[in-house]
């Protein structure tokens, strides 16, 4: 997985409702439902609006705001994308 996305819904009863995943891809209906896209590989906010306000654009501040009601899923999102890194280097170097 390499994308953090976030989608706030509004109950009928006012109250807001955020529903996280995690994706290897972002599809053109994320981009359109989604309020929050992180891209972990790139440290890049790919999207951040909440409620038609735009947010902050930097990385490790939306990052942790998120980490503190998420931390499980943001560990196992950067511990993925360390080993995949990993992975991909040693592949590299024993090739050539």
């Amino acid at each position: 997985m390499r994308y953090f996305l976030v989608t706030y819904y509004k109950k009928p009863n006012g109250q807001m409702d955020e529903v996280v995943t995690v994706a290897k891809h972002v599809r053109q209906k994320d981009n359109a439902s989604c309020s929050v896209i992180l891209d972990f590989v790139k440290k890049a906010v790919l999207k951040c609006s909440v409620n038609g306000q735009s947010g902050s654009r930097d990385f490790e501040t939306v990052r942790n705001y998120y980490v503190q009601h998420y931390p499980n899923v943001i560990a196992r999102l950067e511990q993925e994308i360390t080993s995949n890194l990993l992975d991909t280097n040693e592949k590299e170097n024993t090739a050539g």
